[in-house]
């Protein structure tokens, strides 16, 4: 006995998110329900504005086109999909496969702004490497460079990730540079796509010693049918946005390659529900057990959805208050 459920969910956010230059009011996104003989399965399909490339009625059709499928054959169907849609029915797959570990790596890299002694506490709560991620790119990059060195500084046992989204051109990311000793970028892990242009990320890297991590770059290239992970020069890092880069299979795949070729691959949020995230930090320990996933996100949130992340305290409202909108 096979069914399915879809929800749609709307939770308010904190009033300070801004993505691409726009506030994010609400997260709205869909939950997949499965199931099969009483055991369930949910997987979470939340394209993130200005990121993905799917909207939420394009998300919509496919969705109910593949649960019917399944609820008719008991078979998943993952090819030619968006990415966010392939990413939620696999991990609806996975659960109700009873493949997904059920252990998961809650100790996220925290994001950090402004007090280092803020984050002296939660560092401290961190069992092995003391690694937090700074936004960079929001304010002028002299700023953002004294911000990460007083960081450095302040703190001698910590190791930063910075993401700057694209945010600076070859001459900005130069200027932040110039504020960070030489003798602090090795604490620097990696800087996510520093410069608008991958070609000047790169040249970047070369010319200041500093790590990047390919992002962006990584999710417009594995689109295309010949992508090769050895193709992307520069980058010490990958981070793998599942919401971003498609199915449970396909990130899995670019860890592999990642492994093989010597370069850190780091799973991350794309802002999905408190659901979601739990999901994918059981998916990070899972297949990189030894790596500090970026899923620190759930604080962005006003509430958290049917499971809650460990230790946060926002209120939880039930899936069973969200809106069913399709059901076989």
């Amino acid at each position: 006995m096979r069914s399915a459920k879809l929800y749609r969910y709307e939770l308010p956010m904190d009033s300070g998110v801004i993505l691409r230059d726009e506030r994010l009011k609400q997260r709205e996104g869909f939950i997949i329900e499965l199931n099969r003989d009483g055991e369930v399965g949910m997987g979470e399909v939340a394209p993130l504005p200005g990121f993905s490339i799917e909207t939420m009625d394009e998300v919509y059709s496919q969705l109910v086109e593949r649960l019917a499928f399944w609820q008719q054959t008991g078979e998943f169907d993952l090819e030619n999909l968006y990415p966010s849609v392939a990413f939620g029915l696999s991990m609806a797959q996975l659960e109700i496969e009873k493949q997904l570990p059920q252990i998961g790596s809650y100790q996220a890299a925290p994001l950090c702004s402004g007090d280092p002694d803020e984050l002296i506490p939660k560092l401290d709560a961190m069992t092995g490497e003391k690694v937090a991620k700074i936004k960079v790119g929001l304010y002028e990059p002299i700023r953002d460079g004294m911000l990460v060195s007083l960081f450095l500084e302040s703190i001698p046992d910590l190791t930063l990730r910075l993401d700057a989204n694209r945010a600076w051109t070859a001459e900005k990311a130069q200027q932040f540079a110039k504020k960070i000793a030489p003798s602090l970028r090795g604490r620097i892990a990696f800087i996510e796509e520093p410069c608008q242009s991958p070609g000047d990320s790169f040249s970047f890297a070369i010319d200041t010693g500093i790590a990047i991590a390919w992002d962006e770059t990584l999710q417009h290239a594995i689109r295309k049918d010949d992508f090769k992970l050895e193709d992307l020069n520069g980058a010490k890092a990958v981070v793998i946005k599942p919401t971003l880069i498609g199915s449970i299979a396909s990130c899995i795949e670019l860890i592999e390659s990642a492994k093989s070729l010597g370069i850190k691959a780091v799973i991350s949020s794309s802002i999905e529900s408190s659901l979601g995230l739990t999901q994918l930090a059981r998916f990070a320990h899972w297949q990189l057990p030894d790596e500090v996933p970026g899923l620190d996100t759930v604080g962005l949130f006003a509430q958290q959805l049917e499971i809650p992340w460990p230790g946060c305290e926002l209120p939880v409202v039930k899936l069973a208050e969200q809106s069913l909108i399709w059901q076989s």
